[in-house]
């Protein structure tokens, strides 16, 4: 990929954003929003919780699933 397209790229998803926030949370929330008249930043943690720094504890599920895939270290949480 060259400097150009990759500048391209870059503006584009700056502009577009296509992670799971932008394209499966936020229209969630929208709908929830429009069907019954919930807030849309209550449906957003709900949907797409933030971690603090010090919540870096995994669930035994999770670590079990991490383990199963064949990771000794789980990854940080962001």
């Amino acid at each position: 990929m060259s400097q150009v397209e990759f500048q391209r790229w870059f503006d584009f998803y700056q502009m577009h954003p296509f992670d799971d926030l932008h394209r499966y949370h936020r229209p969630a929330a929208l709908v929830a929003k429009s069907m019954c008249g919930a807030e849309i930043e209550d449906m957003l943690e709900w949907l797409h919780p933030q971690y603090n720094e010090q919540e870096s504890e995994y669930s035994d599920a999770d670590l079990k699933t991490f383990k199963a895939l064949g990771m000794s270290k789980p990854p940080k949480r962001s």
